[in-house]
């Protein structure tokens, strides 16, 4: 993540349009900025949401609600909850995420 020539600004994340992604099970709305080449993004997962590939990109993710579980390719399996971030860099352990009950994330990768 390179954060250079961004000038300062505001984001009313209320205003941003939101996109369906589907998962294996379940959904997720995406509200995304663009900034140089950093993207922002409020993720909301709907209950029982599972990935339906193994992310491989960079990430920090800060859970803001609900219970996110992210189960790396080697098997470790974590699980955050409300106030809990994850970081991981491009190319490093794939992982790919699942809730039981829906989770609200914000991510800047």
């Amino acid at each position: 993540m390179d954060l250079v020539a961004i000038p300062f600004g505001t984001t009313d994340w209320s205003t941003v349009e939101s996109t369906l992604h589907p998962g294996e099970t379940g959904h997720a709305y995406w509200r995304a900025c663009q900034f140089g080449s950093v993207r922002v993004r409020m993720v909301e997962y709907s209950p029982g949401y599972l990935a339906d590939h193994w992310c491989w990109r960079g990430h920090v993710l800060l859970c803001l609600e609900g219970e996110l579980h992210t189960e790396l390719e080697d098997g470790r399996r974590f699980t955050l909850t409300a106030g809990m971030s994850y970081q991981v860099g491009n190319g490093m352990e794939g992982h790919r995420s699942s809730t039981d009950t829906g989770a609200r994330l914000f991510v800047v990768d």
